[in-house]
């Protein structure tokens, strides 16, 4: 199969779409990701993962610690942004969990620090252990086929 219809096939799994931010040296830097999960609850564990060719490797290396920011539905010029699919970059406000960067108006905002880093084929997946959470009463920004959704309420 070709890397086309294996991407085709993996965006028919609707995901909710997450940022992942770090600070190094005193500036936050941040990456959407729909590749985030839950791993344990005992310890409280997330996993993220981040391509061999992100920018967001290097520095989620340096810093470990990071945030993943589950957007919320009003949030979609944010994942655009920190996609690289908005070239007029308009400056994004961060808020603190603890010790790291975290966006305003998530669904929710875990922060974590990283127990562990494997390379698996072309990414790293980043365990993160759980440090903080913040939760808002919002509805979430979907993923699914290529293009941004909501939920519907049948």
């Amino acid at each position: 199969m070709d890397d086309r219809h294996f991407r085709n096939a993996m965006g028919k799994f609707a995901t909710g779409v997450t940022v992942v931010a770090v600070e190094v040296e005193g500036s936050v830097h941040g990456m959407t990701a729909n590749a985030f999960m839950s791993v344990s609850l005992s310890p409280k564990l997330v996993v993220v993962s981040i391509s061999e060719r992100a920018q967001m490797l290097e520095k989620l290396n340096q810093s470990g610690k990071f945030s993943v920011n589950i957007l919320s539905r009003s949030q979609q010029d944010l994942s655009m942004i920190f996609a690289g699919q908005q070239k007029n970059q308009q400056e994004v406000k961060f808020e603190r969990l603890g010790e790291v960067p975290v966006l305003t108006g998530a669904v929710a905002q875990i922060a974590c620090e990283v127990s562990a880093a494997h390379v698996e084929g072309d990414h790293t997946l980043f365990i993160g252990r759980v440090t903080d959470i913040h939760i808002e009463e919002l509805e979430p920004l979907i993923y699914f086929s290529g293009k941004y959704r909501a939920l519907a309420e049948e």
